[in-house]
């Protein structure tokens, strides 16, 4: 991921990503909540873009700031007590933010749709899937029932239902865990939108089932050549997925680099923990690495870097200054491209 340039520019028309735009970009944007302790800020000048057909994967424990983020785009946050006090969104050259209602909801669901982690909780009980899936093309397309559910067998079919024709009357609880995830998939699908927002898709299913949800996404990524926001706190779910990782933690983004470049040589001792804390088989029978403490609390986050209380290479100027979003080089100088990292000590961490 390059590092953003800060400089302002014109929104650009439709088809902004043939120029060299992004598809989205996300830019210094800060969203904060009221609640009875004060302000929590919960994303503090985030900046990241996505392209067309290209994997951008947001990693960072509960809490990081990830999910918020996403809320952010898609325009569902809860306003109040939440509140968006300065940024840009920008899809196709133009801020979302400055959008009407009326307009982001054309592109919310059209052009930019969501995959949710909980799908038993975000499928409505007592309508079928069918008549779930067939909504989309009725409210957005005016089909009639009939055509809408022809339109979501072949979803079903799409996202490898076996038994799709027989299947599409059925109710969410008639599905296993990774069969409604696959519908939330076919949702998100059906009207062939140019950016998916996946939050947790794999959240309690079991290993198997994460690798074939992956795949499939993987494989409809290709097909429809979309971009993807994957939004995880499991470095090994992104590992043969992402092309490039963003790092957050409290909010900031500390780390960004191609996918395989970050697993081999992390930058930021966040990243390098979180990298050691994954089972190895190489590892058998040794304790498991754990990052100590805890993540800070977001109307107290403290002075400096906020990672300084549980980082092992905290010195002075980590607990004064907060680090910036800064180019990673070789040792000689020179360039790695789209490597960043907000430590003030990130040559120690990448070279030793």
């Amino acid at each position: 991921m390059t590092i953003i340039d800060e400089t302002a520019w014109s929104p650009a028309p439709d088809g902004a990503e043939e120029d060299g735009r992004p598809l989205l970009e996300v830019r210094d944007l800060h969203v904060e909540f009221s609640t009875r302790d004060g302000i929590a800020k919960a994303v503090n000048g985030v900046n990241y873009s996505v392209n067309a057909g290209e994997t951008l994967a947001v990693l960072g424990e509960s809490g990081s700031g990830k999910s918020v983020t996403a809320q952010a785009i898609m325009g569902i946050l809860d306003m109040p007590p939440g509140r968006i006090p300065r940024g840009e969104i920008l899809f196709r050259g133009q801020d979302m933010l400055k959008m009407s209602g009326e307009e982001r909801r054309k592109i919310r669901g059209n052009r930019i749709a969501m995959i949710f982690q909980d799908a038993l909780s975000s499928l409505n009980p007592v309508l079928s899937v069918g008549y779930q899936l067939g909504e989309m093309f009725r409210v957005h397309q005016g089909l009639s029932k009939k055509e809408a559910k022809a339109k979501s067998i072949e979803l079903m079919d799409r996202v490898k239902i076996p038994a799709a024709a027989a299947r599409v009357n059925d109710y969410p609880h008639q599905f296993s865990g990774g069969m409604r995830q696959r519908i939330m998939i076919a949702m998100a699908l059906a009207l062939e939108p140019d950016l998916i927002i996946a939050d947790e898709p794999t959240t309690a299913l079991d290993v198997t089932v994460q690798a074939q949800v992956m795949d499939l996404l993987a494989e409809l990524q290709r097909e429809y050549h979309m971009g993807l926001i994957l939004i995880t706190h499991d470095l090994g779910v992104v590992a043969d997925v992402a092309d490039k990782i963003a790092v957050m933690y409290a909010g900031r983004i500390v780390e960004t680099a191609p996918v395989r470049e970050l697993y081999k040589r992390p930058a930021h001792p966040y990243t390098k923990g979180l990298l050691d804390s994954i089972p190895r088989l190489d590892q058998k029978g040794q304790e498991l690495y754990a990052i100590k403490g805890l993540p800070p609390n977001l109307t107290r986050i403290p002075a400096g870097c906020a990672f300084n209380p549980r980082c092992p290479k905290a010195q002075d100027i980590c607990r004064t200054d907060i680090p910036l979003l800064s180019p990673v080089t070789e040792r000689d100088g020179g360039e790695l491209a789209g490597r960043g990292s907000a430590c003030h000590f990130w040559k120690e961490t990448i070279h030793g």
